[in-house]
């Protein structure tokens, strides 16, 4: 089992790390829109927070060795399920692959993100 860990995505900010490797696959922690230059949520619309945590989640998975196009799996998570187009418009512009999915609806996520997503992917 190996951990992963970019400096080009948010350190974690619990006892987790960025992803961990085992048996070919990785499994990325949900990511959310932190900027990881400044270490803090600046974006206040869906679609730029969406944008981050996709450019999160690509940095993690190239420190790891692949790219997006290699997620076999992804759960996302929104603050407001009428964003869920929105979202859509930009995760459908970085999973190309169209990798298996689950989208909920959830009452909170950390530091008032309005969207999360964690990712499995095939090595």
């Amino acid at each position: 089992m190996k951990k992963i860990y970019t400096d080009k995505a948010p350190a974690a900010v619990g006892p987790y790390s960025q992803a961990i490797e085992i048996n070919g696959m990785i499994f990325c922690s949900g990511q959310i829109a932190i900027d990881p230059t400044v270490g803090k949520i600046v974006s206040t619309d869906i679609e730029g927070q969406a944008e981050q945590c996709c450019r999160n989640l690509k940095a993690v998975l190239e420190e790891a060795g692949v790219g997006l196009e290699r997620a076999v799996k992804t759960t996302c998570f929104l603050a407001e399920i009428k964003d869920f187009a929105k979202f859509n418009a930009v995760y459908e512009k970085y999973f190309v692959g169209k990798p298996a999915r689950s989208c909920v609806a959830v009452k909170d996520l950390p530091a008032g993100a309005l969207c999360e997503i964690e990712v499995i992917a095939a090595k």
